[in-house]
């Protein structure tokens, strides 16, 4: 029953999502704006899609401590996209578990996988500040206070970093809250602190940390060249960059939305938005959103087919292991996404 009123909120969700992204745009026109698209540009960014997926995969290797070969780690995140297609989500948790198939303890993915979101919302924060400081209406109060937002994330993300090489600081300062508020200790936050500091260990030492920094802005460069595609595919010449930029990170936030159906409607309202702070036409930033999300889904799902097929992997087995083990304490991994 918990599973169907899911399924049903999903659906309801993408619904209002969508009516709110063609808003005013007549649906006919979106669909004519999408034919003009030039395939090629198209070709192009499913191949740069591939590349992010593999230099994801790469990074979470090094997160994981190299146990996990090249293509075995570029197969598991292929899956786990896939199955993030499905409204219930279960590609994290099936990459957890697939994990200890290359003697990986599942903690450990689990905590390597709350790692990299963590980065990617850092990068994906800094990159949205930096766009919004460049938007051609925005006040100066918008560009300061988005400014100072990317600073304070970055500064927040240092500060993780320290209490995760000093960990005894964090639990004195819970202890000492814990004193003037004992309530909270029915909340067990030791428990979560510990989880939170040993996930972040990888970032702790040079190597790992560097490795991990650079295969994030990689990966993330790819994604901005896959949208600029998109953007080149619709003969979009004016702002591309700035629209590039501020549509995927826009978009990536819209996919932590865990109601909908593989984000339909926050993804396209998303873009949407983005387009009308650069003065893009409705009609031209709803195609994109609807040609950026099916390509992205597109490949996806075709990579993800293709590695359950090379690794053997059943999706029904996958799907049953990883909804039984949601009933279990894990981390939610799901703040922001590839793109």
């Amino acid at each position: 029953m918990r599973r169907v009123v899911f399924l049903v909120a999903s659906v309801i969700v993408s619904g209002v999502f969508l009516w709110l992204a063609l808003r005013d745009v007549p649906l006919q026109d979106v669909i004519e704006t999408i034919r003009t698209a030039n395939v090629w540009w198209l070709l192009v960014a499913l191949v740069l899609i591939v590349l992010g997926l593999w230099t994801r995969a790469l990074r979470w290797r090094g997160l994981v401590g190299f146990r996990i070969a090249r293509v075995q780690a570029f197969h598991l995140l292929n899956i786990t996209m896939l199955l993030n297609l499905i409204p219930l989500r279960a590609g994290e948790v099936a990459r957890s578990l697939l994990a200890t198939r290359s003697g990986v303890p599942v903690m450990t993915a689990a905590t390597s996988i709350v790692v990299e979101r963590l980065l990617d919302t850092l990068l994906v924060v800094v990159l949205l500040a930096a766009a919004l400081t460049q938007l051609p209406d925005a006040p100066a109060s918008v560009t300061q206070l988005a400014a100072a937002f990317g600073a304070a994330t970055v500064a927040a993300f240092i500060v993780l970093i320290f209490f995760a090489r000093f960990p005894g600081i964090p639990h004195a300062v819970l202890v000492f809250v814990e004193r003037l508020l004992p309530f909270i200790k029915r909340l067990r936050l030791a428990r979560l602190l510990d989880h939170v500091l040993d996930g972040l260990q990888p970032l702790t030492r040079w190597r790992s940390a560097a490795h991990a920094v650079f295969w994030t802005i990689v990966s993330w460069g790819f994604s901005t060249g896959t949208f600029i595609c998109y953007m080149f595919a619709l003969d979009v010449r004016e702002n591309v960059l700035l629209m590039a930029i501020l549509s995927m990170t826009l978009a990536a936030f819209s996919i932590a939305i865990p109601v909908s159906v593989a984000a339909i409607g926050p993804y396209q309202g998303a873009v949407r938005v983005a387009g009308e702070a650069v003065r893009m036409a409705p009609t031209l930033s709803a195609a994109l959103g609807f040609l950026i999300h099916g390509v992205n889904i597109f490949g996806y799902a075709l990579m993800g087919g293709i590695s359950l097929v090379v690794t053997g992997v059943s999706l029904g087995d996958v799907m049953r292991q990883a909804q039984s083990s949601t009933a279990e304490p894990a981390p939610e991994p799901e703040a922001v996404g590839a793109q």
